[in-house]
């Protein structure tokens, strides 16, 4: 189907930034962005009123957005409902001449704005964070130039939302010194406003507040900055910071850091903004806050906003409430269709990859973690995309395009590994590399078995003509093979993927998530899990090809990965003539 485009234009209290999004039937991205720290609230919490200066500034870069919309063919309407969606919050919304503002805007602009009441900013901000998120139950974070929305949710759904001037702008005018290190009686007076406000709010603050068992996720340019800072005094890779889990620890050091420095010489501190430089120790303290009123015990950042929130609403506008049914698994299939796969050929390396780490489970050669499991569907997924920018170290583009292409909904860690295992897919001995900051200990072991089950289905799909139907691992020299029964017929895949060959297989031929089959094994008499583990260690394991004709090129490339496969599962491997 034809490229979709809409261009979402956030006036905020802060910065006004144009965002091109583009769709075209099963992907969607960012295509283009503007930004400009236009400061429209400034001086708004005095005054009440917008400036002279703010508004000038205003204009001037709403005349940019307006030239831009219609150079780039932006102003004609198109299959998303709109093309251009311009939506003004906090300072516009709240200041006695916004009126007057906007005529001038309408007068001057072609641009359709809309003010947006607090309800509605937040909404959009719940969108982002749902769709952006693995966010079940918990609170969505919100910080703005001029406000901050918290949203409780339950079950995926926005429940109660409410809204308070303690934007970054405002905090900053209203509390701390334009010049000078903030002093300790300030940030204390900024700290005891901000739990007042918050205070009123009893589901956050109650004995059955959101953060028994919830997750607080936040967003605005003030977390993604505080998170880069973080990001780069923890020594963590740059990849963005989505996903990101900060710590109250964390966030109260880099607080004391902050404060130390006059507003002109934050943005010495790695990470933070020149433009936000002035602003973001008051909007930290905010955060600081909610942190503490709410008893949340973290806060996970997301780089998805009140932009992509309007997008969300129209390209999922037939579901309702407009959401992803299964985040981690669109993110995955998103990302991959960008670049136009071969789609049977990845499809089948999944559904190959997935069955041998079910039977490797079965005998014991590892745990069946279905997360990992999950992990490796989405590097096989993915392990080609690569090939757009040239087959020539295709494995290694592969890598950049998942590691800077984002995968909402996975934390940083698992998209290193996603991302390492697509790197290794063809040669070499996997290592987590420049990304090891972000490896707990076991994780380089699960990206050996990832890479290893990814570079053994890839192998038998080397040809491209699905001639492997399927596999069957034997353990050399345990009684049966180390299999209830003795033996299984092993694994055929039978197309198993969903619509368009491209779900996550259930574990196993049959069976939940995991070890498939890990009762009915003990019900059968069969050798138990810890017999068997103890004969995995050591000795030979047998691999045997079921195909629709002679396997000759699969065989030869199973039979190169014996070392990588010693390595992850401590078995040689033995392809079977």
């Amino acid at each position: 189907m034809p490229c979709e485009r809409l261009a979402v234009i956030d006036l905020g209290s802060n910065s006004f930034r144009l965002v091109v999004f583009m769709a075209s039937g099963d992907w969607w991205r960012r295509t283009d962005e503007i930004y400009e720290p236009v400061r429209i609230g400034e001086g708004l919490a005095a005054s009440g009123r917008l400036g002279e200066e703010p508004m000038r500034r205003a204009l001037a870069t709403l005349d940019v957005f307006d030239h831009f919309c219609r150079a780039a063919g932006l102003t004609q309407p198109d299959g998303l409902g709109g093309a251009v969606d311009a939506v003004a919050t906090s300072a516009i919304r709240d200041a006695d001449n916004a009126e007057g503002f906007l005529r001038l805007a309408r007068e001057h602009t072609s641009l359709p704005i809309r003010v947006l009441s607090r309800e509605a900013e937040a909404r959009y901000g719940y969108l982002a964070a749902v769709n952006s998120t693995t966010l079940t139950d918990g609170c969505v974070l919100d910080l703005g130039g001029g406000s901050l929305q918290l949203v409780h949710v339950a079950g995926r759904l926005a429940r109660e939302l409410d809204s308070w001037r303690l934007g970054a702008v405002r905090m900053t005018e209203r509390f701390l010194p334009a010049n000078g290190p903030a002093k300790r009686r300030q940030i204390a007076e900024l700290r005891e406003h901000v739990a007042g406000e918050l205070r009123d709010a009893g589901w956050l603050t109650g004995a059955g507040r959101v953060s028994a068992g919830g997750r607080l996720v936040g967003m605005g340019g003030t977390v993604r900055n505080l998170a880069a800072a973080i990001q780069r005094a923890k020594g963590l890779p740059s990849n963005g910071v989505q996903g990101m889990v900060v710590a109250p620890g964390e966030l109260d050091e880099l607080v004391q850091r902050l404060a130390a420095l006059p507003a002109c010489k934050r943005s010495s501190v790695p990470g933070i903004k020149p433009a936000r430089a002035d602003l973001v120790l008051a909007g930290a303290i905010v955060v600081q806050g909610v942190l503490s009123v709410g008893g949340f015990d973290c806060l996970e950042v997301t780089e998805a906003g009140l932009r992509e929130g309007v997008f969300f609403e129209r390209l999922l506008a037939d579901r309702d409430p407009p959401l992803f049914a299964d985040l981690r698994r669109a993110s995955v299939l998103n990302l991959a269709a960008q670049y136009r796969p071969d789609t049977a050929h990845t499809a089948h390396v999944a559904s190959l990859a997935l069955a041998m780490f079910d039977e490797l489970a079965r005998l014991g050669l590892h745990e069946g973690d279905p997360l990992e499991r999950e992990l490796l569907w989405a590097a096989c997924m993915l392990h080609d995309i690569g090939m757009s920018v040239d087959y020539d170290d295709h494995h290694k583009h592969s890598r950049y395009l998942i590691l800077n292409g984002g995968l909402p909904g996975y934390s940083p860690t698992e998209v290193a590994i996603i991302a390492q295992a697509a790197r290794y897919h063809r040669k070499g001995m996997p290592e987590p590399g420049p990304l090891a900051t972000l490896f707990a200990p076991g994780d380089a072991a699960r990206l050996d078995r990832c890479a290893v089950l990814l570079r053994l289905a890839e192998g038998l799909e080397r040809s491209r003509d699905q001639l492997v139907r399927g596999t069957r691992f034997t353990l050399v020299g345990v009684p049966g093979g180390g299999v209830p029964g003795g033996g299984v017929p092993g694994n055929v895949v039978s197309g198993a993927l969903g619509a368009g060959g491209s779900g996550l297989p259930s574990a196993g031929v049959s069976g939940p998530a995991g070890v498939s089959g890990a009762e009915d094994d003990r019900s059968n008499g069969a050798i138990d899990a810890k017999t068997s583990r103890a004969a995995s260690r050591s000795g030979e394991i047998e691999l045997r090809l079921i195909a629709d004709g002679e396997p000759a090129v699969p065989r030869w490339a199973a039979s190169r990965e014996g070392e990588l496969f010693a390595r992850a599962f401590h078995r040689e491997l033995l392809v079977a003539a």
